[in-house]
């Protein structure tokens, strides 16, 4: 990629460890799947996964929320093993593939800017269990004093990239561990509400499967797309040699973990105490112990919210503006932004935001996987391989754009209610599925012809994925 220029000092020192605004060099492919799946585990380690277990066990059934968890391990799972494939060979985040992957580069930049403000949402969001646990303990401590401290805290977290981020997720894993095991221990010997196991737990008026099951599967799938487009961030840093079996732990580890084991326990949680609240909850088992657990999962989540956020805002900002301020000055713009929502009551339309983003963020996963699974392998349609670099591409690729704007729009309708109760639930999965078969028969009726106005001089058999 040396023919693109950046001018900027500081982006320069950040490239070198992150690589922002520019593919990872191979030969700086150099952290083993190991320590990639640990710096995943800060999104699948946090609390707000026990909070939908906890609301799904309570409003529809415990038994619904566990069928709903398992159908999001596997295609949460499915979807991100390909994509943290793409990206591990490519070298890019989920930003960099859409440029070549179907959507072009100003037509990336809807992504990058849409998913920039789903990490800032859910930081938010993470943030705000945080404050409901300070503020159990502490009452006397004023929220807006919790969220500006913990919202501040995050932002030096991330100042120096990735490597930061592997140290942090390292040593605080065993703790969180240990926190976990202890709230579980104190659970079992805790008399719970409910007397019967707490799988057979169904509201009154609730059965199993039906619409209390669709809409678990529909509160599931507001998180899924995340998850799975979430490891790119950091796959691209992948060793070449770990990354068939790095994709598969990158992608199924942390899901199995957070829809599994988090949410899992958040159903356990939520039955035998009778609360959907993991602030309040884990406070109530743990007691100031619980408040610094919470501190802890919510540091780990939101310094990888603040990471993917800031990537995906300089994407966006250098494409669209070519203003190139630097990775630390969006990680800042991130976590303000991050603090003014919390300030502002985010959390009061936590519903509507997560339906917009199940719907989005499953159908550009589904346009990836079907663009470097069909189109470029299966039918060879345009380039074989991915580039981000502008001066090669079309400014708009009608295949992913299109594909992602008819899918989502209808998506989005559906999931308001428009169309039944039944798409409703489904919206998500069927603008999924509606993308990628857009994507397919676009590709087919453009031939290609939007992907790259040129091959470059510079690529190497290595750079070919399909």
């Amino acid at each position: 990629m040396g023919s693109v220029q950046i001018t900027d000092h500081n982006t320069k020192v950040e490239n070198k460890d992150d690589y922002t605004l520019i593919k990872v060099p191979r030969e700086e492919r150099n952290m083993g799947w190991i320590s990639i799946t640990n710096i995943t585990f800060g999104i699948a380690t946090a609390i707000f996964y026990f909070q939908m277990g906890s609301v799904m066990a309570l409003q529809f059934g415990a038994i619904n929320a566990i069928i709903s968890s398992i159908y999001a391990i596997i295609v949460a799972g499915i979807l991100g093993t390909f994509i943290a494939y793409l990206s591990a060979r490519a070298g890019m985040n989920v930003n960099f593939l859409s440029r070549g992957g179907g959507f072009g580069y100003i037509g990336a930049s809807l992504t990058s800017f849409i998913y920039a403000t789903n990490f800032i949402m859910y930081c938010a969001f993470e943030g705000l269990i945080l404050v409901s646990a300070v503020h159990t303990f502490f009452p006397v401590i004023p929220e807006w004093a919790i969220i500006i401290f913990f919202g501040t805290i995050v932002i030096p977290l991330n100042w120096f990239g990735i490597k930061q981020l592997d140290k942090l997720q390292k040593w605080s894993l065993p703790i969180f561990g240990i926190f976990l095991i202890t709230a579980i221990i104190v659970s079992i010997y805790t008399p719970s509400v409910y007397t019967g196991h707490f799988w057979s737990y169904m509201p009154e008026g609730v059965e199993v499967g039906g619409k209390a099951l669709l809409m678990c599967i529909g509160m599931h799938h507001g998180i899924m797309g995340l998850t799975a487009l979430l490891a790119s961030d950091y796959s691209r840093f992948l060793k070449p040699k770990d990354i068939k079996i790095g994709s598969v732990a990158i992608g199924f580890i942390p899901q199995i973990f957070c829809f599994g084991v988090m949410g899992g326990l958040g159903i356990w949680f939520g039955v035998s105490l009778n609360e959907s609240n993991p602030g309040v909850y884990i406070v109530m088992l743990l007691g100031i112990g619980g408040a610094l657990f919470t501190m802890l999962t919510q540091l780990r989540i939101n310094v990888t919210n603040i990471y993917s956020g800031s990537l995906s805002l300089a994407s966006f900002f250098e494409n669209v503006f070519n203003f190139t301020p630097g990775r630390r000055f969006w990680v800042v713009v991130t976590g303000v932004t991050a603090m003014v929502l919390m300030l502002g009551g985010i959390v009061n339309h936590l519903s509507a935001a997560m339906t917009f983003q199940g719907v989005f963020l499953l159908s550009w996963a589904a346009i990836l996987v079907s663009d470097a699974m069909i189109v470029k392998k299966l039918l060879k349609i345009g380039p074989r391989y991915y580039e981000g670099r502008q001066e090669y591409l079309y400014k708009w690729n009608p295949v992913g754009v299109v594909s992602l704007l008819v899918a989502s729009g209808l998506g989005t309708v559906a999931a308001l209610g428009f169309f039944g109760e039944y798409l409703q639930s489904t919206a998500a999965i069927n603008a999924a599925l509606l993308s990628a078969v857009l994507t397919v028969l676009l590709a087919i009726l453009t031939k290609g012809k939007y992907y790259s106005k040129g091959e470059p001089e510079d690529i190497e058999n290595e750079d070919f994925i399909a």
